[in-house]
């Protein structure tokens, strides 16, 4: 899945390595047919000296990789490679995923402007979509209500509608054919913001766990001595009491209540309720969820509720607590609702 976070890093890695006066590599994954270890759109660099950061197939393919990027750099020109994992003889490695991947390297220079634009739109969190002609050819940047850069005066109507159409909904890079020619689009979007309103014990490892996976942080919480960068770090602090927030503050958030005392939850339940929300999950019994709601005015249907949040994988630990919360945001944020076991499954990602 494509998210501006992956991207920041990445870049951020390829300024790290501008610093030190190296040449630098973009590689994306384009296309997959059959199982993968990672998805279109999933980004790393290689940098002059083999230095890299991410990672496209758990560590399988990337030395291989590292040859190809080193000639990229050579020519300073963009190239398409393909794997087909299923060649077990051919690769000698074992791999557990037998697809099939395409991989575009791409030279990222420092004088390049239409790369200084994607990092500028990218560091402040605009949406956007990269559209780039595969192995070589133009390449167009276009925001949520599509106005462009780079090539755009270029762009195939074709092309441009496709962005378009799926870039409120679009989770993954497609390649799109427009005659021979062939445009690999990637829409990368901010990290979904999740507010978690209580800065107990428990939300320790959760809000390690959701920075880790990709959501945007949030700790609500009025106590400064325990809602603080020592405890989480990786979370932005709200120290204000939940009666005291603006809602439009926290439109299409995510939220989990879990302060632990009853005033606390149900005045950041309803906080919750008014701030347009995309997912609220109340940690405890629902009984005791249904009493807070009867005190606030509001019914179980009355926005995206989940309670008790999490899933039911008997976790008793606040870690096991935290990965069952985790499961359930992940599952809801990827369309797995009704998430199940692969055991059985032909393909791993559908």
């Amino acid at each position: 899945m494509s998210r501006i976070q992956e991207a920041r890093d990445v870049f951020k890695s390829i300024h790290h390595a501008w610093e030190q006066d190296k040449q630098t590599v973009l590689l994306m994954i384009t296309e997959v047919r059959g199982s993968a270890y990672r998805q279109p759109g999933a980004k790393m660099m290689m940098a002059t000296g083999a230095d890299m950061f991410g990672t496209l197939s758990g560590g399988c393919l990337e030395s291989d990789l590292w040859g190809w990027a080193e000639k990229v750099m050579e020519e300073q020109s963009p190239r398409l490679q393909q794997y087909d994992l299923s060649e077990n003889e051919l690769w000698s490695l074992g791999i557990g995923c037998k697809g099939a991947l395409e991989i575009l390297l791409a030279p990222v220079e420092k004088s390049d402007p239409f790369w200084t634009k994607m990092n500028d739109m990218i560091q402040a969190e605009q949406p956007v979509s990269l559209i780039m002609e595969i192995p070589s050819g133009i390449r167009v940047l276009l925001d949520k209500d599509g106005a462009g850069w780079g090539d755009a005066d270029r762009l195939p109507e074709g092309v441009r509608q496709r962005v378009m159409s799926g870039s409120g909904h679009r989770t993954r890079a497609e390649v799109v054919s427009i005659g021979s020619r062939r445009f690999v689009i990637d829409t990368m979007r901010p990290s979904e913001r999740l507010i978690i309103a209580g800065a107990g014990h428990d939300a320790v490892p959760l809000v390690n766990i959701a920075a880790q996976v990709g959501f945007n942080v949030s700790v609500l919480d009025s106590r400064e001595e325990y809602n603080n960068i020592r405890r989480f770090p990786s979370a932005t602090h709200i120290t204000l009491q939940p009666s005291d927030a603006d809602p439009s503050q926290f439109h299409d958030g995510w939220w989990i209540i879990m302060n632990h005392h009853q005033a606390r939850d149900e005045e950041s339940l309803a906080l919750a309720l008014k701030s347009r929300p995309r997912f609220i999950g109340v940690l405890g019994p629902l009984s005791r969820t249904k009493e807070m709601l009867a005190k606030i005015g509001s019914g179980l249907n009355s926005g995206p509720l989940h309670a008790p949040v999490g899933f039911d994988l008997g976790s008793e630990t606040i870690e096991e607590v935290a990965v069952s919360i985790i499961s359930q945001l992940m599952a809801v944020r990827n369309g797995r609702q009704s998430a199940l076991p692969l055991h059985g499954r032909e393909k791993i990602h559908s």
